[in-house]
C-alpha cells in the first residue's frame, strides 16, 4: 500500500476516534482533474456517528478536509460509501422489529374520532 497523504489520515484519525468499530474505518483516495475524492468505509452500525443528526458530523467533517486540502493547494471532497441497499434493509429490519412496515403511515383514526 502506498504511503497516505495528510488528507487521507487526517479523516482516518478523525473518525476512528468517532466510531465503535475503528478498526472497520477504511479510505481510498483518488485524484483526477476535479481534485482530491477521498471515500470513506465504515461499519455499517457506525453510519449514524459518522453522518450526526441532520448531517452536521458530516458536514463538519467536510470543511475541516477542505481547510486540510487549501493548505496543500489541493480541492478535497469526502464521500461516505453507503453499500447497495443498505437503508432499505434498515428500514425493514425496524419494521420487522416492531416498527413501522416499510412506506406505511401511522394510523389517524384516533385524531380522526375526536370531533375536530
Amino acid at each position: 500500500m502506498a504511503a497516505m497523504e495528510h488528507d487521507q489520515e487526517f479523516v482516518e484519525y478523525i473518525v476512528r476516534n468517532i466510531v465503535n468499530h475503528p478498526d472497520d474505518v477504511r479510505t481510498e483516495r483518488i485524484v483526477d482533474e476535479r481534485g482530491v475524492l477521498i471515500t470513506l468505509f465504515i461499519n455499517q452500525e457506525d453510519m449514524g456517528y459518522v453522518i450526526g443528526r441532520q448531517g452536521q458530523t458530516a458536514r463538519s467533517l467536510r470543511t475541516l478536509l477542505k481547510i486540510v486540502g487549501a493548505k496543500n493547494n489541493a480541492r478535497v471532497n469526502l464521500k461516505i460509501y453507503e453499500p447497495e441497499g443498505s437503508r432499505r434493509a434498515h428500514a425493514e429490519a425496524t419494521a420487522a422489529a416492531g416498527g413501522l412496515a416499510v412506506g406505511a403511515s401511522e394510523s389517524t383514526a384516533s385524531v380522526d374520532d375526536l370531533g375536530i
